[in-house]
């Protein structure tokens, strides 16, 4: 099988599916294992990898199939148990290991399970770096390597873990400020940072409300955290907090609430942090970078300061590639993966949620005071569920009915239609001024996608 003809293992962020079917199986994550460490090993030292996870069921599963693959090339584990995705990114780095993977689904329902690897310059592999692993997987091109007795690794736990990584989270604070005084509720999604991200903000000095810190293997995600912001809302109003902070399954995304119940997205937080960065002279190039499903009000809001904005395809990942590409320092997407990187190699929920609250400590105002900088042009987004992903030009009624609505539109809005990364959707995003007649426009695509894909 060659490298053109094999399955694809990898979609935008990673290796994702149902645990325990193809490609989320106990086989696959072993061949990962092994062709990762096969990529790492290069001189005569003893190679590393950290393997952390989110709070699912399976996961117990498939880090110890990824673990056994690691070692049976010769290459140690360092197991660092339920962390946030950047953790595992910080830790990779800051340890100089060669290689960091992270086993979640981040935002998917517990059944799913995903598996994304970090470089050991804390970075996400480049599609190039992905494609060689599934070469190697699938050409059987490691099967032969087998070493033996003392040459091959062992696995031992990273107890401090943790601790580490809120000593690194805790430092991009500004030492001047403190939170002593702010009542914050944050929502851990029952997810991978249901210790970590409440200790940090603790200890820094605010009084925390915690939801969503009860994981059972099966409740991550389910009805709280990013995606799920109702039940954040109302205990922020119950409690009069100054602040909701909603994380996803494995940290790496920040929805916020403000102190009246009111949902910040990614896009609002970024036009708040933007405005700080550049009042700061710290906006490298004074240049955002965000992703074709932001908002246009982004762009508008950020113009005010002479700053550009830049997009990309959706993924977070190919949000840091621009910025690692150029100097940028910060970018992000709407869903709430906001990259500071300065202080960070991929989204970090709870690293965000710190610079927004530095921005509310230094202006003295409540969220809902700085979301006024940016007011959101009218967007629909509709999820179609597909049973197959076709291109979607080879599609003539879809086609046609995504030109009527442009047309329709003119240039007071536009039209995206792509398929998720990770799951089996189309998703249909409908821009323009009127809201009633987008929401009619965008149920317009949908039902043609539904004719032509529906699951």
């Amino acid at each position: 099988m060659t490298a053109t003809t094999h399955p694809k293992l990898f979609g935008t962020d990673g290796v994702r599916g149902v645990a325990n079917v193809f490609p989320m199986t106990a086989e696959i994550a072993m061949q990962l294992g092994r062709a990762l460490a096969y990529l790492i090993r290069n001189g005569e030292h003893r190679h590393r990898v950290v393997i952390g996870k989110d709070t699912r069921l399976s996961c117990y599963m498939i880090e110890q199939a990824l673990a056994a693959g690691v070692m049976s090339m010769g290459v140690d584990v360092l197991l660092v148990g339920p962390m946030p995705t950047p953790a595992v990114a910080h830790l990779t780095s800051s340890m100089r290991v060669d290689a960091g993977a992270v086993i979640s689904a981040s935002h998917n329902p517990y059944q799913d399970n995903g598996i994304k690897f970090f470089w050991r310059d804390g970075f996400k592999l480049p599609d190039e770096t992905e494609s060689k692993i599934e070469q190697l997987i699938f050409e059987k091109s490691v099967d032969s390597v087998r070493p033996t007795a003392t040459a091959i690794g062992r696995a031992v736990r990273l107890d401090d873990a943790p601790g580490r990584y809120i000593a690194q989270v805790k430092s991009t604070f500004p030492r001047e400020l403190t939170l002593e005084g702010l009542k914050l509720v944050v929502d851990c999604a029952n997810g991978a940072a249901y210790k970590v991200a409440p200790t940090a903000l603790k200890e820094l000095g605010a009084e925390v409300i915690e939801l969503g810190v009860e994981p059972n293997g099966t409740n991550i995600n389910e009805g709280c955290g990013a995606l799920h912001p109702e039940g954040l809302a109302k205990a922020v109003k119950q409690h009069k907090a100054h602040l909701g902070i909603a994380l996803d399954g494995d940290a790496d995304r920040l929805i916020v609430v403000d102190e009246k119940g009111n949902v910040v997205d990614g896009d609002a937080i970024m036009a708040i942090c933007t405005g700080e960065l550049v009042q700061r002279k710290e906006l490298h190039k004074k240049t955002l970078v965000s992703t074709v499903m932001s908002n246009i009000g982004l762009e508008r809001a950020v113009s005010k300061w002479g700053v550009k904005v830049v997009r990309t395809r959706v993924g977070d990942r190919y949000v840091v590639e621009e910025m690692r590409k150029h100097g940028y320092s910060l970018g992000g997407e709407q869903s709430g993966h906001l990259v500071f990187l300065d202080h960070a190699t991929t989204g970090d929920g709870t690293l965000a949620a710190l610079q927004v609250l530095a921005v509310m400590c230094r202006s003295g105002k409540p969220m809902s005071e700085l979301t006024k900088i940016f007011e959101p042009v009218p967007q629909v987004l509709l999820n179609v569920m597909v049973k197959e992903k076709q291109e979607l030009s080879k599609l003539p009624t879809v086609t046609r009915t995504i030109s009527g609505v442009e047309k329709k539109l003119g240039k007071d809005g536009r039209v995206l239609v792509r398929y998720s990364g990770t799951e089996p959707k189309v998703r249909v995003l409908v821009e323009g001024v009127d809201a009633k007649k987008i929401k009619s426009y965008a149920e317009e695509i949908g039902e043609s996608l539904r004719k032509a894909l529906g699951a």
